[in-house]
């Protein structure tokens, strides 16, 4: 294992310490228990957002905590749900007296211990509410789910329900638009490698020198099917027609297009993915009006990538194109 860390045990608390020093203007840390605060937090009258999942999936869920983002994101060890104390000091620290969505991906170890953390909230007369991204086509039910995993999509919800959070809308409002975008976004990853966990020293699955893996999930879950290695164009034909059709999305819909590297894979052969992409999307006659292309929802040093469209009406685009000033994405500022 090559990898530029100390020890495998304090990965996650020393990231930590230098998303701390690196971007103090905008976030504050908690080491104990683990968390990423918006520094300006809690926003009086704001529903609070907040998000968390397992570390090594960098920049998500903490590259999103800021204004038009997320409020707070809980990162737990490395593909390890965060524990509900993490979710509930988080939640507490941020709520502003509009109640607190939670916002995560479907896997059952998030699940439980949102649950848990959404009990001790109402307890203190906190408001909670969810959305639960599911968005993977690939498989219907995967080692750590019951039904979709949740993938990239997770990203655009960031986005999108942080800028509905900042527009003032109530905690109804956001969840009801949350989950509309839950029901219109749709995912699909391959990969050409896995990635090696810190603490387990070696790959996590094993992949042959000419295969790829089609439908994987970001902690090395199988996929569909393993074939040989195909070109850029072939893989991502393989990924983007079952994304259209699951829906399925229908000619003359905008949409937004987000290819998504999972952390090895080049910026250029991203672009040489959306290229294609986009040429499909048109063909079925989808218009394309707002996209994102890099490395927002990784696992670790996996090379490989995804595919994620979402219909985009004018609310969507709207809450697209308001400011947003986070670690990992900022416009409009």
């Amino acid at each position: 294992m090559k990898k530029l860390i100390n020890a495998p045990e304090n990965v996650v608390r020393e990231a930590l310490e230098g998303i701390a020093l690196a971007h103090a203007d905008s976030v504050r840390v908690s080491l104990d228990p683990f968390y990423i605060a918006r520094k300006d937090a809690p926003k009086k009258g704001k529903v609070a957002v907040v998000s968390g999942g397992g570390s090594g999936h960098e920049p998500m869920q903490g590259g999103y905590v800021g204004f038009g983002g997320l409020d707070a994101a809980c990162p737990g060890h490395v593909f390890t749900s965060p524990t509900p104390d993490q979710m509930f000091e988080a939640s507490k620290a941020v709520n502003g007296g509009a109640g607190v969505l939670h916002l995560f991906a479907n896997y059952t170890g998030d699940i439980m211990n949102f649950d848990v953390s959404e009990e001790l909230l109402r307890e203190e007369k906190i408001e909670v509410a969810r959305v639960l991204s599911d968005d993977d086509v690939a498989v219907q039910n995967s080692l750590y789910t019951t039904g979709r995993r949740g993938v990239a999509l997770t990203i655009l919800l960031d986005k999108l329900v942080g800028a509905a959070a900042e527009a003032g809308m109530n905690l109804a409002q956001v969840k009801a638009f949350g989950d509309s975008i839950r029901a219109t976004g749709r995912s699909m990853g391959m990969a050409l490698t896995s990635c090696t966990i810190p603490h387990v020293g070696k790959p996590i699955f094993e992949l042959g020198d000419n295969e790829m893996e089609v439908g994987i999930g970001v902690h090395g879950e199988p996929g569909r099917q393993r074939l040989p290695i195909a070109s850029a164009d072939e893989v991502t034909e393989m990924l983007m027609e079952p994304v259209i059709a699951d829906l399925p999305y229908k000619s003359g819909e905008n949409v937004i297009l987000f290819v998504n590297g999972m952390g090895a894979t080049p910026l250029i052969e991203l672009y040489i993915i959306y290229r294609k992409a986009a040429e499909i999307a048109a063909k079925h006659g989808l218009k394309v009006v707002r996209n994102l292309v890099g490395n927002y929802f990784t696992s670790l040093d996996m090379a490989g990538m995804s595919v994620t469209l979402l219909r985009a009406d004018d609310a969507v685009v709207k809450m697209w194109d308001a400011p947003i000033n986070t670690a990992a994405l900022r416009w409009g500022i």
